[in-house]
C-alpha cells in the first residue's frame, strides 16, 4: 500500500488505545508504520536489481524482529532531545513499534503486487489480491475515525471507541472484497476449464476506485487471457477475445537468463511474466501490468530483450 494509508493505520492504531502503553507512542506507530520500506532506498545501494529486493526481508520475519528495535531506537534517541510529558516505556515502546511494524506487511499483502512473509526463511511471494495499492476509501475511513476520536477526547468521552469502531468497518470492507475475489476467481475457473483451457493461475486484480469490481488475468502453459467482474453487474466474467502468447520460451529470453541481472531480477518478482512486442522489440513484461491484453501499461516494468539482455 501507499504510505499515507500506512502512516494513517499507524495513528489510527495509536487512537485505539495503544497510545496510552507509553510516551512517544504515536511517533513510533507511524515511524514503524512505514520503516519497511526503507529498503527500496537501501536496495539501489547493495543489489544491483532494487526491484528483487523491495518487500523481501523488512517486510519479513527478518523485519518483524529487526525494525521494531530500530524504530524504539530512533524514538528514544529523540526522547533524549525532546522529553515527552507522558513517561516513555522502552519495553512498551517496543511493543508499540512491533505492531506499527507487523501492520505494514499486513497493508502490503492485500494487494497484487505481493510481499515475502517469510523472508530469510523463504523467498515464496504472497498475494491477497483484495485491494489496489491505494484505496481513498480508506483513507477516508480511517481520516473521519481519527477525527471522532480527536473529537470525543475533546469533550472527555471515550476516544478509542470510535477508532476501534473504523477498524472494525475496515475490517468488514477488506472481508467484502475477499468475498468478491473468491467469487470472480471461482466462476473464471470454471468458465474457462468449460471452454477447454486449463489455467495454471488466475488472478482477479481490484482496479483504483471501483473496488467492487475486478479485472480478471488468467493463463494456462501458452497462452493468456483477461475478463472483467462487476458484481452488481452480472454474477459472471465477461472475458476479452484476444489470446495473448505467454513466449517463455523466446530465445532472446532464454540468452538473457542467467547473464543479464535485470533480466533475473524482474524474473524473480514477476508473478505472471510474459514476453510481448512493441514495434518489433521483445519486452520482458508481466501481465498483472498490461492496459490490455498484449500492450504494456507502462515501461517501468518492461526490460527489453534485444538490446542488453541478449
Amino acid at each position: 500500500m501507499d504510505n499515507l494509508t500506512h502512516s494513517l493505520a499507524g495513528a489510527l492504531l495509536g487512537r485505539m488505545g495503544l497510545k496510552r502503553l507509553t510516551g512517544r507512542a504515536m511517533p513510533a506507530l507511524v515511524i514503524s508504520a512505514n520503516l519497511p520500506d526503507i529498503d527500496t532506498f537501501i536496495a539501489p545501494l547493495i543489489v544491483a536489481e532494487p526491484i528483487a529486493f523491495h518487500r523481501g526481508f523488512t517486510h519479513g520475519i527478518g523485519g518483524w524482529i529487526l525494525m521494531p528495535f530500530v524504530t524504539a531506537a530512533l524514538v528514544l534517541l529523540w526522547n533524549r532531545w525532546r522529553p515527552a510529558d507522558q513517561p516513555v516505556r522502552p519495553w512498551m515502546l517496543l511493543l508499540v513499534s512491533a505492531i506499527g511494524t507487523l501492520s505494514h506487511p499486513a497493508l502490503d499483502f492485500m494487494n497484487t503486487y505481493g510481499v515475502r512473509l517469510l523472508e530469510p526463511l523463504s523467498d515464496r511471494w504472497f498475494y491477497g489480491d483484495i485491494l489496489f495499492i491505494i484505496d481513498p476509501f480508506i483513507w477516508i475511513a480511517i481520516i473521519v475515525g481519527l477525527e471522532l476520536s480527536w473529537r470525543a477526547q475533546r469533550l472527555g468521552r471515550n476516544w478509542a471507541k470510535p477508532a476501534v469502531s473504523v477498524f472494525a468497518g475496515i475490517c468488514g470492507y477488506l472481508l467484502l472484497n475477499f468475498g468478491i475475489t473468491t467469487r470472480a476467481e471461482t466462476l473464471a475457473k470454471q468458465d474457462l476449464k468449460s471452454r477447454g483451457f486449463k489455467p495454471t493461475e488466475v488472478v482477479a486484480s481490484p482496479p483504483p476506485l471501483k473496488s467492487w469490481q475486478r479485472r480478471v488475468l488468467w493463463r494456462d502453459e501458452r497462452v493468456s487471457g483477461s475478463g472483467y467482474f462487476d458484481p452488481f453487474a452480472s454474477d459472471r466474467v465477461s472475458f476479452d477475445r484476444k489470446l495473448v502468447p505467454i513466449r517463455l520460451d523466446h530465445p532472446r529470453l532464454a540468452a538473457a537468463r542467467g547473464r543479464d541481472p535485470e533480466v533475473d531480477g524482474f524474473l524473480f518478482w514477476s508473478r505472471m511474466p510474459m514476453v510481448v512486442e512493441e514495434d518489433g522489440r521483445p519486452y520482458l513484461t508481466d501481465q498483472r501490468f498490461l492496459d490490455r491484453p498484449g500492450r504494456p501499461r507502462t515501461r517501468n516494468f518492461m526490460i527489453p530483450l534485444d538490446d542488453g539482455g541478449d
